[in-house]
């Protein structure tokens, strides 16, 4: 979140906003779900030292499902996306 967006949020619940516009403003503040290509995919994985199959015990898949992500045969999302876009940004401890 930008230092800018933050300090919105803050006046915002200073100033005792009604709930519709708090929660509007709290959604704003959640971080954009990318897509990930699948050289990404594999790179989270690469750079916390796992193999394939630890990676999909890490997003509660199976190891067949994450390979064909890192092949590009399936691309995530829901949820597994979610989880994946938390380790590209914060590292695979994030998630665990």
């Amino acid at each position: 979140m930008s230092k800018l967006l933050k300090a919105v949020v803050a006046t915002a619940k200073d100033l005792k906003l009604d709930t519709v516009t708090m929660r509007e403003l709290d959604a704003l503040a959640l971080p954009e779900v990318i897509k990930l290509t699948p050289r990404q995919i594999k790179n989270i994985r690469a750079k916390a030292h796992v193999s394939q199959g630890v990676m999909a015990r890490y997003l509660n898949i199976s190891p067949s499902t994450y390979q064909k992500w890192e092949r590009g045969e399936v691309t995530p999302g829901g949820g597994n996306l979610k989880l994946l876009n938390l380790a590209y940004r914060h590292g695979l401890e994030s998630i665990a």
